[in-house]
């Protein structure tokens, strides 16, 4: 669901990686479908490499975003234009153990502006984890 989904420093959005030249990575914004190039001066993170701090060990961001729309029955999540406190409040139901002291306001906005990018582009799906969580289950049923 996440591959191949990028966020650039400096850059407002969400990207998707299109091509590699010789020194720099060609991306295209979800929003404008706009495409630039990213060298390699630009701090650039996937979002399937990115977690969330909690007392008890990184959580990955698409269970954090499979939460989110647990918890919204599929819809949109808070704005990520809220107070600090509604935020924080929001972010508490959705990761109960999140780390108060390690992640902050600043993040939790960006993870609730990608989850409604995501969201809006029709993005999320998480579907293929289930199939892998029963496919898993099936393997150790038969090797019994």
């Amino acid at each position: 669901m996440l591959k191949g989904l990028l966020a650039i420093s400096g850059q407002s959005g969400l990207f998707k990686m299109v091509a590699e030249s010789k020194n720099s990575i060609i991306v295209e914004s979800l929003d404008t479908k706009k495409r630039i190039p990213v060298y390699s001066t630009s701090k650039v993170s996937a979002l399937e490499d990115i977690a969330i701090y909690t007392e008890s060990g990184d959580i990955p961001l698409k269970d954090v975003f499979k939460s989110i729309a647990e918890e919204e029955d599929g819809g949109e999540a808070l704005s990520p234009k809220s107070s600090g406190n509604e935020l924080k409040n929001y972010f508490e139901k959705i990761l109960p153990d999140f780390d108060k002291d390690r992640v902050y306001v600043s993040d939790i906005k960006k993870v609730l502006l990608w989850y409604n990018i995501l969201k809006e582009k029709e993005l999320l799906d998480f579907s293929e984890e289930e199939e892998n969580g029963s496919k898993e289950e099936e393997t150790k049923s038969d090797s019994e």
